[in-house]
């Protein structure tokens, strides 16, 4: 796609900085990428994170896949090309919240290392923190809270990320949260006791 950028001018180096944001929130933004399978819990840990962050006094902001596609990606398909533009468009609304001096909670499946890189390049090395929700397939499959794998092996969905497309799971990721054997309410502590000496200043 030719980007047309020769009468753009961007004013950020003008803008009130992160900085003085962050210092009247009373925190420190940064981007979490919760990467996992579907059914794995991203969303619904990322939720309970998200109260909870917001009782402790953190201005958070969720940013989660179906709600992405229904709103801002309501245009794209599951093509290569559409999940790569699809990340693009997240990564880029990630960073303009935490320029904000906003807590972002990305809720993604992001099934490659090369997308979530994508990602961690736009949002920026120091303020991503991937976090991979490590959930066994056949418990993602055997939970189905949206009746996905059901289709699946009907025939009805085709290219689903981990029946007949690939996930790779992130080698170095900054937290694992094995969610096989532990609550949600666990593994939403997990992550805050992870991030709590991040954002408090």
């Amino acid at each position: 796609m030719k980007k047309h950028t020769e009468n753009i001018h961007p004013i950020f180096d003008r803008l009130l900085q992160r900085g003085a944001k962050e210092a009247l929130l009373k925190q420190r933004s940064v981007a979490l990428w919760m990467t996992g399978l579907s059914g794995s819990g991203k969303s619904t840990i990322g939720q309970y994170l998200e109260a909870k962050l917001h009782e402790e006094g953190f201005l958070t902001q969720m940013l989660d896949g179906d709600n992405i596609r229904s709103g801002l990606n309501n245009n794209l398909s599951f093509t290569v090309e559409d999940r790569q533009e699809n990340i693009r468009r997240i990564a880029e609304v990630s960073k303009l919240f935490i320029d904000c001096g906003i807590v972002t909670i990305n809720s993604f499946i992001s099934p490659t290392k090369v997308i979530r890189q994508y990602a961690r390049e736009i949002i920026g090395e120091d303020n991503f923190y991937e976090i991979y929700i490590n959930t066994p397939l056949e418990i993602c499959e055997a939970r189905d809270v949206k009746g996905l794998y059901a289709k699946v092996r009907k025939g009805e969905i085709k290219n689903f990320t981990g029946i007949d497309s690939p996930y790779e799971a992130p080698e170095h990721p900054a937290l694992e949260v094995k969610t096989e054997h532990q609550t949600i309410e666990q593994s939403v502590e997990e992550i805050y006791q992870f991030i709590l000496p991040l954002i408090r200043v």
